[in-house]
């Protein structure tokens, strides 16, 4: 950095005042434990539904937590296996060791936060505190308190101390050995693994990737690739079989039964359109059938329900290749006054468009216009969490091509975290007093404007070339992730200085918004840094996205960003805010390209050069600056809990709003779903 730059910073240091104190609403941090943060996620709207909305809600809250198990063993073969057994320990911990008790209930926190004993955001494996003798000891104390002696699904039960000793040497190196599956996801993989083989989730089994070459998925969400002793592959498809069993039962049938009986009783609530939805996820959960999947996903874009829901194989970000996808599942309440300012956007998809940098040869000309909402969420389980603010969905082209998108900012996730954590963080990091003030006053206004430009315009927008116009994710394969979030980042941040939107009412003060929307993008990259503690590479593709972004114009425009030293501490700043535009509109213009064509080696150079390594020296800075601030690196949510009552003809006379007390109290109810011996279980009891 030049010295005329550094001495400009070092003045403003000295002459801009501090941020105003803020004062913020209580906390939403329900639990810090270790590194993870539990809040809580409240729901404000749920009064404002019906009774018969209330009931429909319930029973779709019902079938959200019956499909959450299922993530478990996506992320890895002994996730179930682990998580019958650190359950049943908690459920049953009367006479364990207190000081045992307090490590296994910490670990099982974390495991619950994470699904698993992978960190969901680095991919990284964490190990317990506890030692494999203190886990035997409070295993057999449990056992002897009545756990483990209920079938849990496909588990059989642990009946016996001889059964509960094979099932711990089982699970001993998944619990304990750091080099035994040490990557959920492994896109930078090691030596002699490729990211199949070096993934410890269970899309493919006993196969490496070479294999796949010329193999035709027919089930490219919704199935596990195996390989047999000759050499053969099949896919082993996730369904639940057809009643008259013309279509048999598949993997996660037994979850998917469930689900799909309460999906059936929530279809008797809805309103016409809305059950036909319902009853085409219910098919599509028999049969496992893409084309079901697409005749649900067609009618669900066009179905704007008050009480709505997303349930399925959705998302693709766990499976290296960007083609298998995990399980997730959530349930919202519109929020009609933000939908409204939201409706505005969407109804200028056109507009932003033909001002997007790229060639005319991939806009669209036709536009059908999307659903866009402000929502609450009642629950969300599986593969989807609270840090999710913003989502755009279906993902199949075939479908927004023709109908459009269905577009959610999540207002009840960014209200729980921005009530726990305010602007600490983001003080720490400002490289100067000025840009702490402007987030301070700016900050929330224009993330909400970040998010609902990301997923409103920028996942919906611009047009595929002949060749990908099925789809570009088999051509740009594990890299497909990255490129389009950090397209739809990039869209957000080439439109937040377009006139438009303060025509429309969708921004207070454009240029100080606009420049705190800058300035968010730019620490991004430096204090995501906290959510890696090893090694030198980052997998998660959100964080790939940040960092290309920011990195690539650094590179290609000197002077809009640049990184220096005050105090001893790191700081990234914009220093040319149009310059940075200029870059913005670059690389934007680049990725929509690559989309287009499907130019794999153009992406991956892109990615491998920008986005996937870091100077760990940085982060340990940035983790020991974040350690000061006792602030969670990373963020779990506690849903709101539905207690039903029920009349003597079995149907509910009402349904009650509460919120868990604990972290124990909502992760135990939703496994007694399975195992009554863990919180005496049953519907009725949630």
């Amino acid at each position: 950095m030049n010295k005329n730059i550094f001495q400009s910073i070092a003045l403003l240091l000295l002459i801009v005042p501090l941020a105003p104190a803020q004062s913020f609403e209580p906390s939403s941090l329900v639990e810090h434990v270790g590194d993870t943060g539990f809040v809580r996620v409240e729901v404000k709207s749920f009064d404002s539904l019906n009774a018969r909305q209330q009931q429909l809600a319930y029973w779709l809250s019902q079938a959200a937590i019956a499909s959450d198990p299922i993530v478990y063993d996506q992320f890895s073969r002994f996730g179930l296996r682990q998580k019958r057994l650190l359950e049943g320990i908690l459920a049953h911990s009367g006479g364990i060791d207190a000081a045992i008790t307090e490590k296994l209930t910490r670990f099982t926190k974390l495991f619950w936060a994470n699904r698993g004993n992978h960190n969901e955001t680095t991919s990284q494996k964490f190990l317990p505190t506890f030692s494999v003798e203190e886990l035997r000891k409070a295993a057999h104390a449990a056992l002897q308190r009545g756990a483990f002696t209920q079938r849990s699904v496909t588990l059989p039960p642990l009946s016996s101390a001889r059964q509960l000793d094979l099932e711990l040497n089982d699970l001993r190196a998944s619990l304990f050995d750091a080099n035994f599956e040490p990557m959920l996801t492994a896109k930078n993989p090691g030596p002699g693994q490729d990211i199949i083989q070096a993934s410890s989730n269970t899309f493919y089994q006993n196969l490496a990737l070479r294999n796949l070459e010329g193999f035709l998925e027919r089930y490219p969400l919704n199935s596990r690739i195996v390989r047999g002793k000759d050499g053969t592959l099949r896919e082993i498809v996730y369904r639940a079989g057809t009643p008259d069993g013309k279509v048999a039962a598949g993997l996660y049938a037994a979850y998917l039964k469930r689900v799909n009986s309460y999906l059936g009783k929530a279809a008797r609530l809805a309103d016409p359109v809305q059950a036909k939805v319902i009853a085409d996820l219910i098919r599509y959960f028999q049969t496992g059938e893409y084309s079901d999947w697409l005749r649900f996903g067609t009618d669900w874009v066009q179905n704007d329900a008050t009480v709505d829901f997303v349930n399925g194989f959705v998302e693709v970000y766990r499976d290296a290749r960007s083609a298998k996808a995990s399980s997730q599942a959530f349930v919202s309440i519109t929020d009609k006054p933000l939908t409204q300012i939201m409706t505005r956007l969407a109804t200028n998809a056109e507009y932003f468009e033909e001002k997007a940098p790229w060639d005319a040869l991939y806009k669209k000309h036709s536009f059908k216009l999307p659903v866009v909402k402000a929502i609450e969420t009642l629950v969300e389980t599986g593969d989807f969490g609270v840090t999710t603010v913003g989502d755009n969905l279906p993902n199949e082209n075939e479908i927004h091509e023709k109908y459009g998108t269905k577009n959610f900012l999540i207002s009840s996730s960014t209200r729980a975290l921005n009530k726990t954590s305010g602007h600490r963080a983001f003080n720490e990091f400002a490289a100067t007093p000025q840009i702490a003030a402007r987030n301070a006053k700016y900050g929330d206004e224009a993330e909400d404007l970040e998010t609902a430009l990301h997923e409103v315009i920028g996942h919906g927008s611009g047009k595929l070339g002949e060749r990908t116009k099925a789809g570009p994710k088999s051509f740009l394969k594990e890299y497909y992730s990255t490129l389009e979030e950090a397209r739809a980042d990039l869209m957000a941040l080439w439109n937040t200085w377009d006139p438009k939107l303060k025509e429309l009412g969708l921004i207070s003060d454009q240029q100080e918004v606009s420049k705190a929307m800058y300035d968010g993008a730019v620490m991004a990259p430096l204090m995501q840094l906290r959510r890696i503690p090893r090694g030198d590479t980052i997998e998660e593709d959100h964080e790939r996205d940040r960092q290309l972004i920011v990195s690539f114009i650094r590179d290609r425009l000197p002077g809009a960003i640049e990184q220096f030293d005050h105090d001893g501490k790191t700081y990234y700043a914009v220093m040319d805010y149009p310059k940075m535009r200029q870059g913005v509109g670059i690389l934007l213009t680049e990725l929509m390209r690559i989309k287009a064509e499907g130019d794999y080696d153009a992406i991956k150079a892109l990615a491998d050069k920008y986005a996937v390594h870091f100077d760990p020296t940085l982060r340990d800075q940035v983790v020991a600056r974040y350690e000061k601030l006792d602030l969670p690196a990373y963020w779990a949510g506690l849903n709101s809990i539905l207690t039903a009552q029920f009349g003597k003809d079995g149907k509910i006379m009402a349904v009650h709003l509460g919120y868990p007390s604990s972290v124990e109290q909502q992760y135990l109810s939703y496994a007694s779903m399975y195992d009554g011996s863990l919180l005496g279980g049953g519907e009725a009891s949630r």
